[in-house]
């Protein structure tokens, strides 16, 4: 082969290999954390801490506590007791606790078997600021979130049926319950799995609870990116976001949330709050994530969580959300018959 062709030859390998280079080449020659991958935020603790506790725990007494909570409202010793239902009895009374008598069947929960852990600290609150690990809200709102209560949904015969909507928008399968994807991705239940990946323009985020999807164009920089919004009147699930990489981390804004959803989510904002999230590659087996909450129509304060992110060992499995194919029509149907029995008498 001659010295020309050779080159020849030399250049086009190199500029296919760089064409086709793994995000983690790409990553570690522009300083950009390399975040793609299959990942779990799985864990027992909460957003906000309880009264009294430290923020951070010794192995101990992590264990501990999480030997004394509660999973879906059942207590510890009713776990260890078993079903309280007795199948001669007949139905449960209206009014009954549904997750107490195992209408939600722990079967299916896998929640965690300990608190969260940050750069190998046992964590009690995902929340770090305020130092109380307490949600800032102003006693007088400057924003009506028409927000709505769903806790009679977990009570026999006495929940609003009256048309889906009535439903919260997690049953209705819609988008997943708890906060999974966010903005202020937060574990729960189970299925707190989620897929990274990176390419030069997008980070997507593939939650594995009712396989929602953030899709995440990335800018050069923060005022490039606020300069390449959505039209307002687009009001999304999961919001309009836009990222950039600075010092090494990700950096995602999210505005302009549905209303709905920000009604029944665990961290809502008003239409001028804004989310500002943050993943850091910590260890080669841990990202941190820190999302910010700035909303002076529902907070005193901007306030800021953080958790982390581990390897997960297996794949994201689809998420068959069944609540909606199957119940709902069983539950407006028995609506309906209820309405007709109160009808004829």
């Amino acid at each position: 082969m001659s010295l020309s062709k050779s080159l020849t030859f030399t250049a086009a390998l190199v500029g296919l290999i760089l064409n086709t280079a793994p995000a983690a080449i790409l990553a570690q020659s522009s300083d950009i954390p390399e975040l793609s991958g299959i990942w779990t935020n799985t864990s027992r603790t909460g957003l906000t801490r309880p009264r009294g506790v430290e923020l951070v725990v010794s192995a101990d007494e992590a264990q501990e506590i999480v030997a004394n909570m509660s999973i879906a409202g059942i207590s510890r010793d009713n776990i260890e007791s078993g079903p309280a239902i007795d199948p001669d009895t007949g139905a449960p009374p209206a009014g009954a606790q549904d997750f107490g008598l195992r209408g939600y069947n722990l079967f299916w929960t896998d929640p965690g078997s300990t608190l969260a852990r940050v750069r190998g600290e046992f964590r009690t609150s995902f929340i770090i600021d305020p130092p109380n690990g307490v949600i800032p809200r102003l006693d007088e709102p400057k924003y009506d979130l028409n927000r709505i209560q769903f806790g009679a949904r977990y009570l026999t015969g006495v929940a609003d049926a009256s048309g889906p909507e009535a439903i919260p928008i997690a049953e209705r399968c819609l988008i997943g319950f708890g906060n999974t994807a966010g903005p202020g991705m937060l574990s729960t239940l189970y299925n707190s799995s989620y897929q990274f990946v990176q390419t030069d323009d997008y980070v997507m985020i593939m939650v594995e609870m009712v396989h929602d999807a953030r899709i995440i164009p990335l800018f050069e920089n923060a005022e490039e990116a606020r300069a390449n919004r959505r039209p307002e009147k687009l009001q999304q699930w999961l919001g309009d976001s836009v990222g950039w990489y600075e010092d090494n981390t990700l950096i995602v804004e999210t505005v302009n949330i549905n209303p709905l959803q920000m009604g029944q989510s665990a961290v809502p904002i008003s239409p001028d709050g804004r989310f500002i999230e943050k993943f850091s590659r910590y260890a080669d087996d841990e990202i941190i994530y820190q999302f910010t909450v700035d909303d002076s129509n529902l907070y005193s304060q901007p306030w800021t969580a953080e958790l982390s992110y581990y390897p997960l060992e297996g794949s994201i499995y689809e998420y068959a959300c069944h609540e909606g194919n199957y119940s709902m029509p069983g539950i407006l149907a028995g609506a309906r018959r209820l309405e007709r029995e109160q009808a004829a008498n």
